[in-house]
């Protein structure tokens, strides 16, 4: 029992951090198929849609049960939500090559297609989020506590 205590201790952001992720990659696969596919949306006005809502949850959720970012100042918390978005930005330009090279260059035009390359598309997304909010985005606030 300790020895899966230990590893729980050693993986619990990891853990969490890849549940929560399941989550929001759901809610980016399913606003984005509905908007896309169920209203007729064009592909990228989807994706940018898509990757807000998403990126509303990620924050939240990668705050409170993932890095556990305690809520401080105003200033901290503005501070930590303008670099969360300001990452997912840059990932959102990712998302948005990889749905661009498969649905336009590609042709993974049908539904199934376009499904497909969302799928690979949020795998390579979730793992630089992953990188930038442990590395940069919630270790800098917690050096600003600090101060």
């Amino acid at each position: 029992m300790a020895a899966l205590t230990a590893l729980w201790q050693k993986y619990k952001s990891i853990i969490a951090y890849l549940f929560w992720g399941v989550v929001t990659t759901i809610v980016n696969l399913a606003s984005y198929q509905w908007l896309s596919t169920g209203l007729h949306w064009h592909f990228e006005v989807a994706t940018v849609i898509a990757w807000f809502l998403s990126v509303l949850v990620a924050y939240f959720t990668n705050k409170v049960w993932v890095f556990n970012s305690p809520y401080t100042t105003w200033r901290a918390f503005w501070g930590e939500l303008v670099q969360f978005f300001f990452y997912r930005g840059l990932t959102l330009l990712l998302d948005m090559a990889i749905v661009f090279i498969g649905v336009s260059w590609l042709g993974f035009t049908s539904s199934l297609g376009q499904f497909i390359v969302k799928v690979i598309d949020n795998v390579l997304v979730v793992i630089a989020n992953y990188v930038f909010s442990k590395w940069l985005i919630f270790k800098s606030n917690a050096k600003m506590m600090k101060k």
